[in-house]
């Protein structure tokens, strides 16, 4: 986009003002925030632009341009971007449009201690420039953190690996929520914490994919009973919530052991996926049966893998399939359209058929159009592709970031509230505090 010679300011806005709301430089990760800028020339045009580094070292950054009111103020729930990693009115733009500097880079940020930092900056002009830019009109920096004031974490020995349990201040007792990531993770587990859960979460894989022949339930059991004897914890079930692998994890715990309340499930599958499950020394589940030839290569060099695993419901895959009829759970099935690493969404829709089948009317489904699979706690930054865990090679995500960004304040809205309706100990309501 081109900006003739009118459309600058007079004055340049060299006593300008980058505000960030709350009113303190700290909030929760999760936590929406409020940018304004002041001080510029009437019909200022500027750049705002927002630069991050994630735990490896990767620097994410996005840039928007606008254009100042009358009065040389520019309010980000107020004013159109017209051109940049965005357009539109996009509060939250700066953050979810935030892209790596290199391709295929997921952004990780999943150590629950470590706070992420956002630099914000206003350039005269237009300044796309991915490099660091010195000159800015005005700067500030926004300090996004996971755990609350108060929240305890503490690492836990599960025996095959080890997990982290977060517990909210007070004596309790809270709902208690397994959360199970496909690879260690902190982030969701910390986010949940603060709402008011004890929550435990541990890594479906632990050990590298090559080298684990099955996977046992026992252990993911055994997670499942710490909570339960947890003396902070409810005496009225736990919840559990799982995406992608972790997500068939999830369901397959629902489904032989005892106690889960609540269940989670986004973008993952109906059957087990990638290894054999074994529960109390013998296979309870095959692997979903997958066809490599059916990936398909893109001109970006990644490739989708949606369609590469057969027909959960087909008898050839009788024995992967996961005897869901048999969970005593309410069901919570989060699904994206545009999910290019499952069919998540044919699966979510079999699912819930099977269980309607067997009577059970605990189900409810939600489907995001034009998201992707890596549905997230909100307001980090969208992963279009990446380095596939499992299968170790780049594959497409999918979403439309705009779209995937909404999509995420939802679903996570969602699991909350869920989690709050069918947990409630009295104590879920609680706040989280910086």
């Amino acid at each position: 986009m081109r900006f003739n010679d009118a459309s600058r300011a007079q004055h340049p806005g060299k006593h300008s003002t980058l505000n960030i709301r709350p009113s303190c430089a700290r909030c929760l990760f999760d936590d929406p925030i409020h940018v304004k800028v002041t001080g510029l020339g009437s019909e200022q045009v500027v750049t705002l632009r927002a630069r991050a580094t994630d735990e490896r070292g990767m620097v994410f950054h996005s840039a928007a341009v606008y254009r100042a009111d009358n009065g040389g103020e520019l309010d980000l729930h107020r004013d159109a971007a017209l051109c940049g990693t965005y357009e539109g009115v996009e509060p939250m733009g700066l953050l979810w449009s935030m892209r790596a500097t290199a391709p295929h880079k997921y952004f990780h940020w999943n150590k629950a201690m470590n706070p992420h930092i956002v630099r914000f900056s206003v350039h005269d002009g237009v300044d796309m420039e991915e490099e660091e830019r010195g000159g800015a009109l005005a700067e500030a920096t926004n300090e996004r953190v996971l755990m609350a004031e108060g929240l305890t974490r503490e690492v836990i020995n599960l025996g095959k690996c080890t997990g982290v349990l977060f517990t909210p201040p007070g004596g309790g007792p809270y709902p208690g929520v397994l959360d199970l990531s496909t690879f260690a993770s902190e982030k969701r587990a910390s986010l949940l914490a603060n709402k008011g859960f004890v929550v435990l979460t541990v890594p479906v894989l632990y050990d590298k994919p090559s080298n684990i022949k099955f996977l046992e339930l026992d252990y993911y059991q055994e997670a499942l009973r710490f909570l339960q004897r947890h003396p902070k914890v409810g005496s009225d079930g736990v919840g559990v919530i799982g995406r992608s692998k972790a997500g068939d994890i999830a369901l397959s715990l629902a489904s032989f052991v005892p106690g889960v309340r609540a269940l989670v499930w986004i973008n993952a599958c109906s059957a087990n996926i990638g290894t054999p499950l074994h529960y109390r020394g013998r296979r309870i589940l095959s692997p979903l049966t997958r066809d490599l030839t059916k990936v398909i290569p893109t001109a970006d060099s990644a490739s989708i893998i949606k369609f590469i695993y057969g027909d959960p419901d087909s008898e050839d895959n009788r024995a992967s399939r996961i005897p869901v009829e048999q969970a005593d759970a309410h069901f919570l099935f989060l699904a994206s359209e545009n999910d290019l690493n499952y069919n998540s969404r044919a699966y979510m829709e079999s699912i819930a058929a099977r269980l309607r089948r067997a009577g059970k009317e605990n189900v409810e489904t939600v489907c995001y159009r034009r998201a992707g699979h890596l549905l997230e706690p909100p307001y980090g930054p969208h992963c279009r592709s990446g380095l596939h865990g499992m299968l170790r090679e780049v594959v497409l995500w999918g979403g439309e970031p705009r779209a995937h960004a909404r999509a995420e304040v939802l679903a996570w809205t969602k699991v909350v509230e869920f989690f709050r309706t069918q947990l409630s100990c009295g104590h879920a309501n609680t706040k989280a505090k910086l």
